[in-house]
């Protein structure tokens, strides 16, 4: 089964090809850098871009997978959550074409695309799995024992890790998008000269707290009053997101029991991270599981991944153009 993928729940465009036994044929994805401007997401400024870049890209990857429409047995599309703007204009077009083409177009759940996005590598991990999905809007642990079977363990009950990066790089006066520059800063950073709190470690349960390391950088930055010392407030702050993302999902995996732990989404990319987690992972005998870089963040391949799953499985969306700009994940 060929499956054409689209993405566009917020400010990337991406659009690919996968078939259920050759894998991914094809992918492209669109970065749009006019927010940078404006230091966030201007929600009409990433639909306007969806329009001009979804059908092109739809046209590049069909040529890079030497395929014509007639071939496409399907079309998974990104319903939410999201941008409304943008998840219609990915669904629209989705629907569009998945009339024409006289073929099943399925909406799929942003997070579950990410969920899965490690699936797309050569050694792909076995259910059961907990995965730690950590992006600019979410921060979840989830134990998932099968496609659809999620069950969330803990949450962020504020910021997310990612808008947490984003934020305290705005402070230290870094460009948008914030977290990579934060870690590359970060890398320059004196290890022990701060040391920040590692939130709601200190207590049971599985749940994130962020806004308050955010606070607390400003507390940082504002008594020394010293340019000089962001590298070190940088590398801190780093720190202290990395081992409570790590404590949490020690937690985690040691409750359920489960020795392969995922992590999804674009905070995953982070190499500090990687390098932290491979670590304990060596050490407790705990599978790691990662999706390459390009796949952390929003794409079409993960999307056209989990839509092929389901789409397998004979399910299939209404003709209706409906889209979920907050769609639980328990709701699957």
């Amino acid at each position: 089964m060929y499956v054409l993928g689209i993405e566009s729940s917020c400010d990337d465009t991406g659009v690919a090809i996968y078939h259920s036994k050759k894998g991914l044929l094809a992918h492209y994805i669109h970065r749009q850098t006019e927010h940078d401007a404006y230091g966030g997401v201007v929600p009409e400024l990433a639909s306007r871009d969806h329009i001009h870049r979804v059908l092109p890209l739809v046209k590049q990857v069909l040529a890079t997978a030497q395929l014509q429409p007639s071939a496409i047995d399907g079309i998974a599309y990104t319903a939410g959550p999201g941008l409304i703007g943008a998840l219609l204009v990915g669904a629209s077009i989705a629907r569009s074409l998945a009339y024409a083409w006289s073929v099943p177009a399925l909406a799929v759940h942003h997070l579950e695309g990410h969920l899965l996005a490690p699936m797309l590598e050569s050694s792909p991990p076995s259910f059961p799995f907990i995965a730690l999905l950590v992006s600019g809007g979410h921060t979840l642990l989830i134990e998932v024992t099968g496609l659809g079977c999620y069950h969330i363990l803990g949450e962020s009950v504020d910021d997310a890790a990612g808008e947490a990066f984003d934020k305290t790089a705005k402070l230290l006066g870094l460009p948008y998008p914030g977290g990579p520059h934060l870690a590359k800063l970060a890398e320059q950073g004196t290890p022990g000269r701060f040391r920040f709190p590692r939130p709601m470690t200190d207590r049971p349960g599985l749940d994130f707290s962020f806004s308050g390391l955010k606070t607390h950088a400003r507390q940082t930055f504002a008594q020394h009053d010293d340019p000089n010392l962001k590298a070190d407030i940088a590398y801190a702050f780093e720190e202290a997101v990395i081992e409570t993302l790590l404590i949490k999902s020690q937690r985690a995996l040691k409750q359920t029991k489960i020795k392969t732990l995922v992590i999804a989404g674009g905070v995953g990319a982070n190499q500090r991270l990687r390098q932290r987690f491979a670590a304990y992972g060596n050490k407790a005998k705990i599978t790691m599981a990662y999706p390459r870089p390009e796949f952390c963040t929003d794409n079409g391949a993960m999307i056209a991944y989990a839509g092929c799953q389901r789409l397998l499985r004979k399910e299939e969306s209404s003709l209706a153009i409906s889209v979920r700009p907050r769609w639980p994940l328990t709701e699957l």
